[in-house]
């Protein structure tokens, strides 16, 4: 037999943001490597989309929204209670909306933070409940570049997204004792519904000079998959806190 410490047989994974982009292609992957999957997002028809793109049996959508982040913890266990224990976290829901700073307001402030960085704590909190700490498990939270680099109009996404790197510092620490590890991949620009949303708002000449940033083009959700799937595996057993960048070169410039 081939050891392949990249199985995830016997393993439960919640995947949030599941219905497109990243999550898609995270859960696509993971249902390839045998995960059974608890696919999560707001939008039932894409998650059931989702569902019906992915390998293996017993995967389940399980819409809620992340805006409601003090339920969500009660919600991970009401999960744990129908469907089985949960071995791993992937951690894509999110928003991004550009405004410059002339427009902010703590309403826009609110939402991006609540969906951004509050609900993965929220999650996490659920996650780490009633553990079997004889059993490693494992989140990854999915950030951006936004969050180590500065970008007009993106200044309110990029500090979500730097929360969610001290935020896989600080639970990689705290959830230590019950066998977790934390930690975070960083990517450029992907291809997905998101950053169609950021071309078209765009002039052309805006658009080739964020492409001219990307030494090795735009990344895929699929790039990104393979890290996240990488870091949840126990192919990374030893590896804790570490924000992984997903850029094509872009941090190189």
């Amino acid at each position: 037999m081939i050891f392949n410490p990249m199985d995830f047989s016997g393993k439960r994974v919640l995947i949030t943001g599941a219905s497109a982009g990243i999550g898609r292609a995270c859960a696509v992957l993971l249902a390839k490597l045998g995960a059974t999957l608890i696919l999560n997002g707001r939008d039932q028809v894409a998650l059931e989309k989702t569902a019906s793109s992915l390998e293996g049996s017993g995967h389940v959508c399980a819409p809620f929204d992340m805006a409601d982040t003090d339920k969500l913890s009660d919600w991970v266990k009401s999960l744990v209670k129908e469907y089985g224990y949960i071995d791993g976290f992937v951690h894509c829901a999110g928003i991004q909306i550009t405004k410059p700073i002339r427009v902010f307001d703590q309403a826009f402030f609110n939402e991006t933070m609540h969906v951004n960085l509050a609900s993965a704590m929220a999650i996490a909190k659920g996650f780490r409940l009633k553990r079997d700490r004889s059993k490693q498990g494992a989140i990854v939270f999915v950030s951006s570049i936004a969050g180590l680099i500065g970008q007009t109009g993106n200044t309110v996404y990029g500090a979500s997204k730097a929360g969610l790197m001290s935020l896989t510092r600080g639970l990689s620490m705290e959830l230590l004792r019950d066998n977790i590890r934390v930690n975070c991949v960083a990517p450029a620009l992907v291809e997905t519904e998101m950053a169609q949303r950021t071309q078209d708002s765009m002039t052309e000449a805006q658009y080739q000079h964020m492409l001219n940033q990307h030494p090795m083009g735009f990344g895929q959700p699929e790039d990104v998959a393979n890290a996240v799937a990488f870091l949840l595996s126990d192919a990374a057993k030893w590896i804790n806190a570490v924000t992984l960048p997903v850029e094509g070169g872009y941090l190189a410039n």
